[in-house]
């Protein structure tokens, strides 16, 4: 398969810094690049209690948040500008923890939009234990 584009219209790992320090949810959330390379992106967040719900776990939209986010950010990897067009999440199990690491790739980049997977683990005591997983669909700005 070709590549879709060049080489400079991918995003960076300077780019995504970049998004995390000037996005407000972002930073609320306190995400953290961990690992980055062209289709493949790992992000991590400490759970703070005003991230969970009501049994004392994370929300389900922190965890949505957190696959939405590196699914984008891997397709951006590969082809620049993304937007999220719409991503299927099934929540395995609760995520208790006091981080969440999630973990996007790129299944197939074409001309208009990006296919990713995402997993979400929460990180106990050291242990992950996974918590949901996503297919994404991304499109090109």
């Amino acid at each position: 398969m070709s590549e879709p584009q060049t080489t400079e219209a991918r995003f960076t790992r300077a780019h995504l810094e970049q998004a995390i320090a000037i996005s407000p949810f972002t930073n609320w959330v306190g995400t953290k690049l961990v690992d980055f390379e062209p289709g493949a992106v790992k992000i991590a967040i400490d759970v703070r209690n005003d991230m969970t719900q009501h049994h004392g776990f994370a929300h389900g939209a922190i965890v949505g948040y957190m696959a939405d986010t590196v699914c984008a950010w891997a397709a951006a990897s590969v082809v620049g500008d993304v937007v999220t067009s719409e991503y299927k999440l099934n929540l395995l199990a609760p995520a208790v923890g006091d981080s969440l690491v999630a973990t996007g790739i790129v299944v197939k980049a074409g001309k208009r939009q990006v296919v990713t997977r995402a997993d979400v683990f929460a990180v106990k005591d050291g242990q992950e234990r996974i918590v949901a997983t996503a297919l994404a669909t991304i499109a090109r700005v």
